[in-house]
């Protein structure tokens, strides 16, 4: 097990490589190739309640790929050290590419308030986040969502996108990818300007690449394929639910609306895609039916 002081050390030295100290994902499968990701988020009281029988669970209906979604300073990943939790994972066959993580500036949703600070936040704790992050195996952490505190100006988008930077370049040092996700606010326009182009065209593409939500980009009346076009290579990361046909445009389960994913996947290259997790934020009855229908579909029409 490596200590704080090693880990400090071993980033020092971090060159074009990756990191020379050991970490789960050497040991973890499955292959790139194989990965059918879930965020975890869609199981969030689940994963409270029982993680070990959750994702027990998760693995029996196909997902092998995760994505985190409650890491704070104090309560590491769902209560447990990398080390335990890593474990836990193995025994399903499972890995963890990457984390959600919040800004940390506004209160609102925020993790547990520790010495005056939102800990395991982009802003405040970052380095043990990365720290942590790197001991588990994580290829991305991503800065997950912005309060309405968060988002009230193109100035302030513009404040962010060099925090993102930063936080991006300690992320670079341990070998992990920094990401942003989107929602739909992103494309409410100020001044004839998204803040979402504000965030892409004032972080360095190298430090900070996108998590693209299908479906909210697709809820905001925008094209993801022509962000692709406009940004290549950009968005490593796909978060995958349908809209439903009504005038909600609720969450529904993947082709199980009107989002067009063949098209989408067929131009994944283009948007440099690793990897996808299917994330419904609100299922209408058990999350664990609703990712049964997801991954049945994705697995006959898209992999």
């Amino acid at each position: 097990m490596h200590t704080r002081r090693q880990f400090l050390k071993q980033t020092a030295l971090f060159g074009a490589g990756a990191l020379a100290v050991p970490s789960l994902s050497s040991f973890l499968t499955p292959s790139d190739k194989q990965a059918i990701g879930l965020q975890l988020y869609t199981v969030r009281d689940a994963m409270a309640s029982d993680p070990t029988g959750t994702l027990a669970r998760v693995a029996q209906i196909g997902f092998n790929s995760l994505e985190g979604a409650t890491y704070t300073g104090t309560e590491k990943f769902y209560g447990m050290s990398p080390a335990a939790f890593g474990s836990l994972l193995k025994k399903n066959g499972q890995v963890m590419r990457s984390c959600h993580y919040r800004l940390g500036e506004d209160s609102a949703g925020a993790p547990q308030l520790i010495d005056g600070e939102f800990k395991g936040t982009v802003l405040h704790g970052w380095d043990k986040a990365v720290e942590d992050g790197h001991a588990l195996g994580l290829k991305y952490m991503v800065c997950a969502w912005l309060s309405p505190n968060e988002r009230l100006s193109l100035d302030h988008y513009k404040s962010l996108a060099q925090q993102f930077n930063i936080a991006g370049e300690k992320c670079k040092k341990a070998g992990i990818q920094f990401c942003y996700h989107n929602h739909d606010f992103e494309f409410d326009a100020q001044n004839g300007k998204y803040p979402y182009d504000v965030l892409l065209e004032n972080t360095d593409a190298d430090l900070v690449k996108m998590e693209m939500d299908l479906y909210w980009v697709s809820k905001a009346g925008h094209d993801p394929v022509q962000l692709f076009e406009a940004h290549p290579g950009r968005f490593p990361l796909w978060h995958l639910k349908d809209m439903d046909n009504t005038p909600a445009h609720a969450f529904t389960e993947v082709g199980n609306g009107t989002i067009d994913f063949k098209r989408i996947f067929a131009n994944a290259d283009k948007s440099g895609m690793k990897y996808f997790f299917v994330e419904e934020d609100k299922c209408p009855g058990s999350p664990f039916d609703s990712i049964t229908k997801s991954i049945t579909y994705i697995k006959k029409n898209l992999i």
